[in-house]
């Protein structure tokens, strides 16, 4: 169960979820990759019978693991960030050790803006910026389809604002 599963309040549905565009992967990705052949040279290197075989297999070794390591932390940094609409509330969370939350309820919200460059509009991703009454603002990065967040936002609010009248 998630951070916004587990902090819905009493009568609140979840309308829409957004995920973590998959743009965060690719440099991680990469860098696991080039840090993969580096690793399988040392070991093709360590096993050619050279006469430093055993710093050569230790230095894979240390580049196979920090290879995993940026892999890891790249699906950590995925899996652990949640962008939720709900019938009362819009609600952002990114990070797992270090946590950076915004929850407004949709009342308070003045305007949600999108920031998408062009890249962004061709792959779907780009941020948003949450900017509730007095003026607070609180911006996310590198949500996976943007506009259709903002959609599902400004359609909850205009269904808030149905109901009371």
């Amino acid at each position: 169960m998630g951070y916004v599963d587990q902090n819905l309040i009493q009568g609140e549905k979840v309308t829409y979820r957004a995920p973590l565009h998959w743009k965060v992967l690719i440099g991680p990705l990469f860098v696991a990759l080039m840090l993969l052949v580096a690793a399988i040279a040392a070991f093709k290197h360590a096993w050619s019978e050279a006469a430093n075989s055993r710093v050569f297999e230790i230095a894979g070794a240390i580049l196979l693991a920090i290879a995993a390591a940026a892999v890891i932390k790249a699906w950590i940094t995925v899996s652990s960030a949640e962008f939720a609409v709900t019938n009362r509330r819009v609600i952002l969370k990114t990070g797992f050790i270090h946590n950076k939350t915004a929850e407004m309820f949709l009342s308070k919200v003045e305007s949600v803006g999108v920031d998408q460059t062009l890249l962004g509009r061709i792959f779907g991703y780009g941020s948003i910026e949450l900017r509730g009454t007095g003026g607070s603002l609180e911006p996310f990065s590198n949500i996976s389809r943007p506009l259709e967040f903002r959609r599902q936002i400004q359609e909850q609010i205009g269904q808030g604002l149905e109901q009371r009248s």
